[in-house]
């Protein structure tokens, strides 16, 4: 990612009509909604509510099928943002009805409030049990999420009722009300994801290995140890030998960063020691998650007692 540079001594620079001294004292220019959430994932205060709620969360959901299927192993990413857009845009659609429709609308205006109730449940469980494994900022963050999406589901779900039952004017301003609460629910979202990187794939921004290249000495390989081995370009991998057998996958888990050499090896599949996800070693396919992705695999050989490594074909091909 390409830096900003900072301008030559003696340089100025038109802003914000602030003299440049005044500039510098405040800080960098960050955008104000950025500050806020910048700000959130400092409440401290917050992290007594939010360490007994998430550890509640991983107590409830644990390592298995049920906790896979609601991250999103059998898809391939995340299933929380698919159903975010179902909820956001039911709901985005009715209010836009709300405001430029008439009498002949509003029946299409209640039926989308009502389908975003009914997407905002499952919604809502998955981001439970994705924020279980977020901490310290991340966590602060999803837990004002989690409150503005609830206040956005309690006043939806009032909207309705009232809309059902004739009060038609008390269930457009609930509605107006839920429409506040969820897109501001909606840029904290973003704000874990991508300003923090919560639900996106750690090894994606690896270095890809196309080429063999040298990881570490033979003799450095006892056998069924995992050891953690970094290329030239600072990768970190798991090699590990079995017999005449060797096997090297990324050492970064793909959910949330585990050191995966720190984790048990059981055969073919070795476990992530934060979160429990486990990976085959043989092509780094997610064989439990809650990991989504597959941990890049390599292809290792031994040329004059160094081990070499370089991408599977099927990684290569999704590298190039």
């Amino acid at each position: 990612m390409a830096r900003a540079q900072s301008p030559a001594a003696g340089t100025t620079i038109q802003t914000d009509g602030q003299p440049d001294g005044a500039r510098a004292a405040r800080g960098p220019a960050t955008p104000r909604l950025h500050r806020l959430a910048d700000r959130i994932e400092t409440l401290s205060a917050l992290d007594p509510v939010g360490d007994r709620l998430a550890a509640a969360v991983r107590a409830t959901v644990r390592p298995g099928r049920l906790k896979g299927l609601m991250s999103g192993s059998w898809l391939g990413h995340p299933v929380h943002p698919v159903l975010t857009d179902m909820a956001l845009s039911a709901w985005v659609s009715a209010a836009l009805l709300d405001v430029w429709g008439g009498e002949e609308t509003a029946p299409a205006a209640d039926r989308l409030v009502a389908a975003g109730i009914a997407a905002a449940v499952p919604t809502a469980l998955t981001g439970m049990t994705d924020w279980g494994d977020t901490v310290g900022g991340a966590r602060r963050v999803g837990l004002v999420h989690a409150a503005a999406n609830s206040a956005a589901l309690t006043l939806y779900s009032a909207s309705y009722g009232m809309r059902r039952a004739g009060r038609r004017r008390a269930g457009l301003a609930l509605g107006f009300g839920g429409a506040g609460a969820v897109l501001a629910g909606a840029f904290l979202g973003g704000h874990i994801a991508y300003s923090r990187g919560v639900g996106v794939n750690q090894t994606a921004f690896e270095e890809a290995l196309t080429e063999w290249t040298p990881v570490l000495d033979e003799s450095e390989l006892p056998d069924g140890q995992p050891v953690r081995a970094r290329t030239p370009d600072g990768v970190e991998l798991l090699v590990l030998r079995r017999g005449t057998e060797v096997f090297a996958l990324s050492n970064r888990c793909t959910h949330r960063g585990g050191a995966l050499h720190e984790g048990e090896v059981d055969g073919d599949v070795v476990t992530c020691p934060l979160h429990g996800s486990r990976f085959c070693l043989r092509d780094g396919a997610v064989v439990r998650g809650p990991a989504s992705a597959p941990e890049p695999a390599y292809e290792t050989r031994v040329r004059e007692g160094r081990v070499e490594v370089r991408l599977l074909e099927i990684h290569r091909e999704r590298a190039a």
